[in-house]
């Protein structure tokens, strides 16, 4: 079959098992490449995660402000809905076209 001796032939099969060994080590499904991309995965989920924290804690403090402040929710009835108080008096101009 081959013309080694037998000692080098010998190597064939360690080294054999080693590089199986390292295919699987990074590519298997447990592999380094694998964990590389779950941390990944992690990382983005977690940055949404603390956005999302943001988000809530921005929520809380509106609705702390709804419920608590008369400035704020008379404001918001203003901007969002338009009202007004019966003494004041609304003026609508134009919008003007900017020319280049």
């Amino acid at each position: 079959m081959f013309n080694l001796p037998l000692q080098k032939r010998m190597y064939f099969i360690p080294a054999g098992c080693l590089a199986f060994i390292l295919f699987f080590t990074v590519f298997g499904d447990k592999g380094l490449l694998r964990i590389f991309e779950l941390k990944q995965d992690k990382d983005k989920i977690e940055a949404r995660l603390a956005d999302s924290r943001d988000d809530n804690e921005k929520l809380k403090y509106e609705i702390v402000a709804l419920k608590s402040d008369r400035r704020y929710l008379e404001s918001i009835a203003r901007k969002d809905f338009g009202l007004v108080r019966s003494n004041e008096v609304i003026y609508q101009f134009p919008q003007q076209k900017k020319q280049p």
